[in-house]
């Protein structure tokens, strides 16, 4: 089989971190889901990748790329992981339903931040991934931006401030739900 004639646009995205998904906005990214969804054309990229040391990986209607990492890299991302999980679990405070398909303004987010004593301290804590002195409103910012930059999120109406959560997002939520504490963990964790 020869390699499909998308492979690169498939690799250029992958390998600068980012997802591509079946709901993106953006209409090459779909193309470009579609084409990688067929079996052969997945197995046959699988392959590819995995001969220069990237590996295709398949979530819930996204593909993105691992790699194995040294311990330095492995250190760099668990530390990542911290902040993605606390990135969740402040969405998933403003709204438990927020997920894939979901779609908001920052504005909504605001509003719901001066009346939800809870939320307003899950961004507080958010102010640790930065140099600590902003306000709620630049630190929300600043986490949509990353989450747009990672393709976890897409602008639908930038008229509006309009956002729609990717499927991607999904993979937020695995990496929490894979994290397992035993019950001799859970009496040692401070609450």
């Amino acid at each position: 089989m020869e390699a499909p004639k998308q492979t690169a646009a498939i690799f250029e995205t992958l390998s600068r971190g980012q997802f591509i998904c079946s709901n993106s906005n953006d209409e090459s990214i779909r193309k470009l889901y579609s084409a990688i969804e067929e079996e052969q054309i997945f197995d046959f990229l699988y392959d590819y990748f995995l001969s220069i040391n990237f590996i295709l990986e398949k979530g819930d209607e996204y593909y993105y790329f691992t790699r194995v990492e040294n311990k330095i890299d492995l250190e760099r991302k668990i530390e990542q992981a911290f902040k993605w999980i606390d990135i969740l679990d402040f969405f998933k405070t403003f709204d438990n339903s927020f997920g894939s398909g979901y779609r908001f303004t920052p504005s909504d987010i605001l509003v719901k931040l001066n009346l939800d004593a809870e939320l307003k301290s899950k961004i507080e804590g958010l102010k640790r991934h930065s140099n600590g002195k902003e306000k709620p409103s630049e630190i929300l910012e600043k986490i949509l931006a990353d989450l747009v930059k990672d393709k976890f999120i897409d602008i639908e109406d930038p008229n509006f401030h309009k956002y729609k959560v990717l499927a991607s997002f999904k993979y937020l939520e695995q990496i929490v739900m894979t994290i397992n504490i035993s019950e001799g963990a859970k009496n040692e964790i401070p609450e």
